[in-house]
């Protein structure tokens, strides 16, 4: 079941369009949204948040367009569709206890009594891993761990249906990443939670995320199973991103030409970055076709499988940047 859906949505800031026809569907099982920073990313999941109407296009909140939600559906999809940003300080206000922060979200979707405030205060920090007495502390008398639980706490609080991951571990060390990771795998299981994860970490979508779909400028460029774009990607920037992960005991991470070249404004995006453009790439955008078993918006994309997968493919269990293996 599809719970939220962008379709062919573009995005702007004044007229400069940032987020070029993408579709994408989040259903009940772990979706990946990969890209580099300035990709696009932050800006898609503002308008599945309903913070940024599009351009052009549809964001379908179930079977209905989000901006067509009276006020009633709008509170119904503000109390399913949670976010989870990236820095649990930005994202608590200092001058609240944790305690509070998570009332405050009782109180707008819920009608309770004090003590079941309390008391499910406490119920939703022990739900995160944390010691309820922590519901008496502000934001910079918790570690940063602490401060991401409570954040996610405050999204459960409003049994929401989805959460919107926006980079959730970006801002915490090795070890306190694998603790959240294993929590959210957790959360998801026991409540039945849906989620898009937005990142750049290529192990942390292969852990917890059934499909995924890479952005590069703007532009949805591959999607599929998850395990499938890392072991075996079709797009060359695809490739570019699983290489530049450094892996335990291996070689440095490889750079695909031109690393610091911008998007390209005619033909496809990646060409002046791409070690395999050819004229037809200067001269005809790619549309996104299906190729063995995923959508890829390439020229050349069974020449990526076949000609540059001549080294053995890469397990993402190989790769350096999380602290935990991703699971198959």
């Amino acid at each position: 079941m599809t719970l939220l859906a962008a379709e062919g949505v573009t995005l702007a800031y004044g007229t400069t369009a940032v987020v070029h026809d993408v579709s994408l569907a989040v259903d009940e099982g772990g979706v990946g949204l990969i890209g580099e920073s300035g990709s696009g990313k932050t800006t898609l999941a503002r308008a599945l948040l309903g913070l940024m109407r599009p351009r052009s296009g549809v964001v379908r909140y179930g079977a209905g367009d989000l901006a067509g939600l009276g006020r009633a559906g709008r509170a119904e999809f503000r109390r399913a569709v949670q976010p989870v940003f990236q820095d649990g300080s930005e994202a608590l206000d200092p001058r609240m206890t944790a305690g509070a922060s998570i009332t405050e979200a009782l109180t707008t979707h819920h009608r309770m009594s004090r003590a079941e405030r309390r008391d499910r205060v406490a119920a939703l920090l022990a739900d995160v891993g944390l010691d309820p007495a922590l519901a008496a502390r502000r934001p910079h008398e918790m570690s940063g761990g602490q401060r991401q639980r409570v954040a996610i706490a405050r999204a459960l609080a409003v049994e929401p249906r989805l959460l919107v991951l926006d980079e959730p571990t970006s801002a915490l060390d090795v070890t306190v990443q694998a603790r959240i990771l294993d929590l959210l795998e957790r959360l998801a299981a026991e409540h039945g939670l849906g989620y898009l994860l937005i990142t750049h970490n290529l192990g942390v979508v292969g852990r917890l995320c059934r499909t995924s779909s890479v952005l590069f400028a703007g532009r949805v460029v591959e999607s599929g199973p998850t395990m499938e774009l890392l072991t075996r990607p079709a797009h060359p920037y695809t490739r570019a991103l699983r290489d530049a992960v450094p892996r335990l005991g291996g070689e440095p991470p490889r750079a695909a030409g031109r690393t610091e070249a911008a998007a390209a404004a005619t033909g496809c995006p990646f060409r002046l970055r791409c070690p395999l453009a050819v004229d037809r790439c200067r001269e005809e955008t790619p549309q996104a076709r299906e190729v063995e078993g995923r959508k890829v918006a390439c020229h050349r994309a069974e020449e990526v499988l076949t000609t540059l997968a001549s080294s053995a493919p890469r397990d993402p269990r190989d790769e350096g940047e999380t602290p935990d293996a991703p699971r198959q």
